[in-house]
């Protein structure tokens, strides 16, 4: 029982929790762009948060159900439609044998997960099910037969992606004393069409470098780099695992979601915290993500 795929979109792909041990081995973390996303997805369809979902970016695919499948599109609001039902980004469904489900484009945002109870059968590969590569034309995505009744998560869920606010928290980078930090912190970048999910390619006023030289060393997701012509980079989830530009700051794991949802033509702007509150913010995020999972699973179970 499966789906398969009519029409790929674009950059879409299976993804997981990635492939965090392997980076010693040159291997990026990859996996959900959108982890908030990716595990309310799966908790509105009764999955454990780490299942594999589809990613769906910028434009999503044709798919064709060849047995009744119940799923969300949770993230980006992303228009859905299909010849049998109505149906809308962030409300669970369930569609028929033979049904064939197109997801357009969203007017905000970036990303958003279709999740499927049990998730998608793929190979797993290194310890994780997220794909080497994007969705192919003709593929089958194996997924087991199910039904789902209607739920949805309500306004008040904070981690529903809203239009971007134009600010990323970051803390400072190995390298920020080679930079005039205000040069920095006082514009406003845009992001660039070669953005991707390796990272986000900025454009703003040139930052000027010291004549230096750098030895390449370890780089993580959300890595602020300096190109040899002095615009930024920010690395993404299939960002390299060292590198050898220099790092003027590093984007706080509580904002590395909204990072992934950042679209080219968003303009963004830098703010500095220190440890203490980077430290805070992280820990706020993630036990406000376990309690909309568990509410999510509650409410399921009831």
């Amino acid at each position: 029982m499966s789906f398969h795929v009519v029409d790929p979109g674009w950059a879409t792909r299976v993804v997981d929790a990635g492939r965090p041990t392997t980076r010693s081995l040159g291997v990026p973390v990859g996996g959900a762009a959108d982890r908030a996303s990716w595990m309310l997805g799966n908790a509105l369809v009764g999955n454990p948060p780490e299942m594999p979902a589809l990613e769906i970016a910028v434009k999503g695919p044709i798919l064709h159900a060849d047995c009744a499948i119940g799923g969300v599109v949770f993230g980006a609001p992303f228009v859905l439609s299909s010849a049998r039902q109505s149906l809308r980004a962030g409300r669970t469904f369930t569609l028929s044998a033979g049904e064939e489900f197109h997801i357009g484009g969203t007017p905000s945002s970036l990303r958003a997960y279709l999740c499927v109870p049990g998730g998608f059968e793929v190979a797993t590969i290194l310890g994780s099910r997220s794909a080497l590569d994007v969705l192919q034309r003709g593929e089958t995505l194996p997924c087991s037969p199910s039904r789902l009744p209607p739920r949805f998560v309500g306004p008040d869920c904070p981690f529903a992606p809203a239009p971007p606010s134009g600010k990323l928290r970051v803390l400072p980078g190995q390298q920020a004393d080679w930079f005039d930090g205000a040069d920095f912190y006082n514009q406003a970048f845009t992001v660039t069409p070669s953005s991707n999910r390796m990272g986000l390619r900025l454009q703003g006023k040139t930052l000027s470098l010291p004549p230096r030289e750098l030895l390449s060393e370890p780089v993580c997701p959300g890595a602020v780099q300096v190109t040899k012509d002095g615009q930024c980079i920010i690395l993404g989830v299939d960002g390299q695992t060292i590198g050898g530009y220099p790092k003027i700051a590093q984007v706080i794991r509580a904002d590395l979601d909204p990072l992934g949802q950042i679209r080219p033509g968003d303009t963004i702007r830098f703010e500095q915290v220190d440890l203490k509150t980077a430290l805070a913010l992280d820990r706020q995020r993630r036990e406000l993500l376990h309690e909309w999972i568990t509410r999510l699973r509650v409410s399921l179970d009831g």
